[in-house]
């Protein structure tokens, strides 16, 4: 049985104990105060709920305190028994009904987060139409092998990853990539699970299993967010730390004091910690909730917590504080074709390519009005460069190094690089050019990297790349950053960020897979937009609108978190203490102490709902 199962079991049986509760206190006080009043059978229904509900929950506790795990909740237990002892049966039943109840609720918070969840799976489809011969069958999702040809009808979601073998067409990937427009699609251009297909018929042929593809590890990202408990409940059991001696010290002495143990159960009953058992887990789940309509992925809650403390931020460049799409700034001709005649050419392949440079050219294309051409063929192969054959002519953009290996001669044409990213372009195995591009900072970069330190106390900016020196050197001159490190592999960032660790708390943002080892080693790591799945998966934060003030909003968010959960936390246990007093002198009794619990309950709760609540602004630059 996976963990879904069994956390919807446990959910289940906390509702099912809720609702015992609830009917056996409903038929005690007909029984009791009804027409045939019976104050002997009246308590059957109590006893019951006590057995069934009451023995599993204080069992859970017994084997917490065995472990070691001294929670606030332990409280409840110790007054469930005492209730018993006492034959307080009705009070007992009450904090059987605020435990199990606030569990309950609790888990409802966690399904109700999880309803992105539930759409995606919703969305994706179960079927495939695999092509045989001249007919279509169609399989199981999870019956899709890489190799199957399968043809995708128009509108339909593409079922797996892919690559195109037949037909042409576009496909809308916004709902994966964030991109606002459509995709083109062509022999040899790659498919997304999860994309939304045009108006024409695709024949795709699968390059992965269902369980590995992009829209299925979404979904396990998601799913691993949604399962995992907050971790922030700790926040909880460190106030229960004081608060659970305090209580059992009052309720001591109003028993030594008075002579009368049930004075000692009305203090417990009251001091019953449901603000911290419920307000903080909903507290959590509502920034987490927040976050998610934000474009905000809290893949582990504790970074919630973590944020704050954190001094040191540590930036990667490409993609985080550049916008990650360069800019074709220079144009160099070999040969005699047209530049335009090569824009065309270079800008008919490039439309089927998701690299970074691809979209310069593209912008480049539609800036000067550059009319495309049909593309017939288009490879695009790990190492290799992009491929095409457009009309008569077979195109090739690749790297200077991948041209001078397949090229000597030729290279030697090539003119002395510069710095910066370029490209060669290839026509008809013949040199014909060279695209320099730039990567511009982001506009908000600079006035982001200089509030840092006066609104979220943060001592310490680094900007650490792979990329060369002048690149490095000319972005921070930008963005006002003034410690860089240049030309560092994933393995030296990881030993920077352990160096800053040993100093203090550390958030590390980057997009690249390069980065994924960096993410893991920072106290915080916060990835921004889906360029790489083993990103997504090693950082704490996934931010999947590419901004920088999507960053300021999740640790706004954190802190407006941890506001609001602990006004509810020290609110409620400020009632409850005053509470305790009145029951430690006579005047609450234990069911009126239990039903005061409900309401200061209450009210913990509907503050801590507020933290779903969006306020006016959630930046601060």
């Amino acid at each position: 049985m996976n963990r879904f199962s069994l956390g919807y079991l446990w959910s289940l049986r906390q509702y099912l104990i809720a609702a015992l509760a609830i009917v056996a206190i409903v038929v005690h006080l007909v029984l009791r105060f009804g027409p045939s009043a019976d104050t002997e059978l009246a308590k059957w229904p109590l006893l019951v709920a006590l057995g069934l509900g009451g023995i599993p929950l204080v069992g859970e506790l017994l084997g917490k305190l065995f472990r070691g795990e001294f929670g606030s909740d332990l409280l409840a237990g110790i007054s469930i028994l005492t209730a018993t002892v006492l034959g307080e049966y009705l009070a007992g039943t009450l904090v059987v009904l605020m435990l199990s109840g606030g569990e309950a609720l609790e888990a409802f918070a966690v399904r109700s987060a999880s309803s992105v969840l539930e759409a995606l799976a919703k969305r994706m489809p179960t079927v495939a139409h695999r092509k045989s011969e001249s007919t279509l069958e169609d399989i199981p999702l999870d019956a899709v092998v890489p190799g199957d040809e399968l043809v995708v009808l128009p509108h339909e979601i593409c079922p797996i990853d892919g690559v195109v073998i037949e037909g042409h067409g576009v496909m809308d990937e916004s709902y994966l990539t964030g991109e606002p427009y459509m995709m083109s699609k062509t022999p040899g251009a790659e498919v997304l699970s999860g994309a939304v297909n045009g108006e024409s018929a695709l024949t795709i042929q699968a390059t992965k299993l269902a369980v590995d593809s992009r829209y299925a590890k979404i979904m396990e990202v998601m799913q691993t967010t949604q399962q995992r408990r907050p971790k922030l409940r700790r926040l909880g059991d460190q106030l229960g730390a004081w608060y659970t001696p305090l209580a059992l010290a009052i309720a001591g002495i109003a028993w030594a004091i008075s002579g009368q143990p049930v004075r000692f159960l009305a203090v417990l009953v009251v001091a019953t910690p449901c603000p911290l058992l419920i307000a903080i887990p909903v507290a959590i789940i509502g920034a987490i909730s927040l976050a998610a309509k934000r474009g905000i992925v809290i893949k582990d809650p504790v970074v919630l917590e973590r944020i704050d403390s954190c001094r040191t931020a540590i930036f990667d460049k490409t993609g985080t504080l550049t916008y990650g799409r360069p800019q074709l700034t220079e144009q160099i001709i070999a040969g005699d074709i047209k530049r335009s005649e090569l824009l065309s050419l270079a800008g008919s392949v490039e439309r089927y390519s998701k690299h970074p440079l691809s979209q310069a050219i593209a912008e480049t294309v539609r800036k000067e009005q550059i009319a495309l051409r049909e593309v017939h063929e288009i490879s695009e192969r790990p190492g290799e460069g992009l491929r095409g054959r457009v009309g008569n002519h077979n195109v090739w953009i690749t790297s200077r190094k991948l041209y001078a290996k397949a090229d000597p001669q030729g290279a030697e044409q090539l003119p002395e690089s510069i710095g910066g990213t370029e490209c060669v372009l290839v026509v008809d195995d013949k040199l014909a050019g060279i695209y320099r591009f730039r990567d511009e900072p982001r506009r908000e970069g600079a006035q982001f990297i200089h509030h840092l330190e006066p609104m979220h106390r943060f001592e310490k900016v680094l900007l650490v790349s792979g990329d060369r020196s002048s690149e490095v050197e000319h972005l921070a001159e930008r963005v006002g950053i003034s410690q860089i490190f240049a030309s560092q592999s994933p393995e030296q960032k990881v030993a920077i960020v352990e160096q800053e660790n040993a100093k203090a708390s550390t958030m590390f943002v980057g997009d690249g897979i390069n980065d994924a080892p960096a993410l893991l080693a920072a106290t915080v790591g916060v990835a921004i937009g889906q360029n790489s799945d083993v990103t997504t998966e090693a950082a704490g934060v996934v931010i999947l609108d590419s901004s920088l003030e999507k960053v300021d909003e999740f640790m706004h968010i954190s802190q407006r978190m941890r506001k609001i959960a602990l006004q509810s936390a020290i609110g409620g246990m400020a009632l409850s203490v005053v509470g305790m007093g009145f029951a430690a002198v006579g005047l609450l009794p234990p069911v009126a102490g239990a039903v005061s619990q409900e309401i200061i309950d209450v009210l913990a709760v509907l503050n801590a709902l507020r933290m779903s609540l969006p306020p006016k602004s959630l930046t601060d630059f």
